[in-house]
């Protein structure tokens, strides 16, 4: 691993470069965690893309797919499916989760809903204020605008 200063000092000699283009030729002990960041990345993008090929999939209570989902059904399916374990349950999945401010969120993090300190939903972002999730009985797997301000973030680790 690179010393802070060497790496200060590989990055200052390649001025204005990213630190993706920087990592690329000087290797890849320059940012020893660009690729475990681009893993992570990787890994939210699968899972979401998972959770999108399950559109019009039914709610049901409890079920935890390949057929049929209820809320953390659906994000517990989907990450498993990338190789990620999640508990069962919205809010056991939440604390299990790195939490986050929203302005940090990214595609494939989880959103969970509560009202006070109560987690009642949970979804997988899918950018642009908007959530692929389970919705409730009677309902189907589908893309939805987030409609509340009462939403947590959370990043599976």
């Amino acid at each position: 691993m690179i010393a802070p200063s060497a790496m200060s000092a590989v990055l200052t000699r390649f001025g204005a470069v990213s630190a993706l283009t920087a990592a690329a030729v000087a290797g890849p002990a320059v940012l020893p965690d660009m690729a475990q960041h681009a893993d992570a990345a990787t890994i939210r993008a699968e899972a979401l893309k998972v959770a999108a090929s399950k559109k019009g999939a039914p709610y049901r209570y409890g079920a935890t797919g390949p057929r049929s989902f209820d809320c953390s059904g659906l994000t517990l399916y989907s990450f498993k499916k990338v190789g990620r374990k999640l508990p069962r349950t919205a809010a056991a999945q939440y604390n299990s989760t790195r939490h986050l401010h929203s302005s940090d969120r990214t595609r494939g993090d989880l959103v969970f809903f509560h009202y006070g300190s109560s987690i009642y939903h949970v979804g997988i972002y899918a950018g642009h204020g908007r959530i692929w999730h389970s919705p409730k009985p009677g309902g189907r797997v589908r893309l939805e605008k987030i409609w509340t301000r009462s939403v947590w973030y959370g990043r599976v680790r």
